[in-house]
């Protein structure tokens, strides 16, 4: 399984860099606009390869599970949003070099003079640094999660649309029947994938209803929701992985979070989602009654330990409700009899908020696992871990491998603890490849 994900992962990787770079290929060929200086034919390449990187995007954030296998949805989605600064860079410097070279073209920036081609490429670009911007600075713009998710798929929509209409009134590079068809394909291309994202996927979730079978209340504010599928068999999952839920809305409407799921994979016939309140979405979870209908799109993401089946020790790191993934995981392993030696430590801010501790206890007893509680502010009497997971904690409790691949560890928690927990295995010496986080901060 591992060296098809790889091969995977090097085919998408490949795929992409190829569509990125087409519109480059395909520029030069032909006859060229006779006296354009190299500087201006390395702007117009730099304009291309940004605006096909951004007709791109859509492809990352559209689920297609069969892309995402390889890393990942958490990885695919930072990979979005890294490659969206590159793409911004090179737009801005598709004009940047233009005025440089050319002062006269900074005329191009009067709205009331300029020609419409450079109307709608620098709206395009005054659109595309706001569409940034808002993603980088959202929670500290205070921008409501579903409100920000509806306005950045207008503005991304906007700004291809105006970057698309700049290079047909530019007309430059459409003299050849060769850049007429890779342009007009690129544009049904996005218009199809438009029409899936927003009309055929919600259709599909429509068609496969869930139905919610109960809503429990858990420890830290947390609420326990499981639902079963309404008139279809539902779909079977890894351990760890994750869905997108709708809730009291349609799948037409821009109103889906993503959480994992907490139940055993051996029983894909119920599906539980333990969710912490935490906002206006998360806060109404428990208000949900038996009967309701919910929609599900899943499963995704790469987290889970049956991706590493090889694997002698598991070991868990949670934080809080980043319990989620890993209880799956031990049901699973439990209903299957599995004897892999596993390790859980998990960081909790007291123990009368430590999630499942109770199931977690009796697991115990069933399974061939050491649980390592680490507690912020413990109880007087507590003999345990104190803190937070640092390095020291981690020496104690990890392992000893010898070899790669013997030893896998899973990381799940709020940021900053996976980002501390990260440096310090790194600092330990434990290979990049044999840890793997799970990250929900995906805007």
């Amino acid at each position: 399984m591992r060296r098809s994900y790889v091969i995977q992962g090097i085919f998408w990787v490949l795929v992409y860099i190829l569509l990125i770079s087409a519109p480059i290929w395909i520029l030069f060929t032909g006859e060229l606009p006779p006296g354009r200086e190299l500087w201006r034919e390395l702007s117009v390449s730099l304009g291309f390869l940004g605006l096909a990187m951004m007709m791109l995007q859509f492809v990352l954030t559209a689920r297609f599970k069969t892309i995402k296998a390889p890393y990942g949805a958490d990885i695919v989605y930072h990979f979005h949003r890294q490659i969206s600064f590159v793409a911004l860079a090179f737009i801005l410097l598709h004009p940047l070099l233009l005025f440089i070279f050319s002062p006269a073209t900074l005329a191009l920036l009067n709205i009331f003079t300029a020609p419409w081609r450079a109307k709608a490429g620098v709206s395009a670009v005054i659109l595309l640094i706001l569409l940034i911007a808002a993603s980088v600075w959202r929670k500290l713009w205070k921008i409501e999660y579903t409100r920000w998710r509806i306005w950045h798929g207008v503005l991304a929509i906007i700004v291809v649309a105006l970057a698309t209409t700049h290079i047909i009134l530019a007309r430059h590079y459409l003299n050849t029947p060769m850049k007429q068809v890779l342009w007009i394909s690129y544009g049904v291309f996005w218009i199809w994938l438009l029409v899936y994202v927003r009309l055929v996927k919600p259709l599909m979730l429509m068609r496969t209803p869930y139905e919610v079978v109960s809503v429990t209340a858990e420890r830290n504010n947390a609420w326990s929701l499981t639902v079963q599928p309404a008139g279809h068999k539902g779909f079977e999952f890894m351990p760890g992985q994750f869905a997108w839920i709708t809730a009291r809305n349609n799948p037409f409407e821009e109103s889906e979070h993503p959480f994992s799921i907490s139940s055993s994979a051996a029983r894909p016939e119920t599906l539980t989602f333990t969710i912490k309140e935490l906002g206006d979405f998360t806060s109404r979870i428990k208000e949900l009654k038996p009967g309701e209908k919910v929609y599900v799109d899943g499963p995704y993401g790469h987290f889970s330990a049956d991706r590493h089946q090889h694997a002698e020790h598991l070991v868990f790191i949670a934080g809080g409700v980043g319990i989620t993934p890993f209880m799956s995981m031990l049901r699973t392993i439990a209903e299957r009899g599995e004897k892999r030696q596993l390790t859980l430590l998990y960081a909790n801010k007291d123990w009368e908020n430590i999630i499942f501790r109770e199931e977690i206890e009796a697991l115990q007893k069933m399974l061939n696992l050491k649980v390592v509680y680490v507690l912020e502010k413990p109880p007087e009497d507590w003999s345990g871990e104190t803190g937070f997971v640092t390095r020291a904690v981690l020496e104690r409790h990890l392992p000893k491998a010898e070899q790669r691949n013997v030893v896998e560890i899973f990381i799940c928690g709020p940021l900053p603890m996976l980002n501390a927990v990260e440096r310090a295995l790194a600092d330990i010496g434990i290979p990049y490849g044999d840890y793997h986080s799970e990250r929900f901060d995906l805007v």
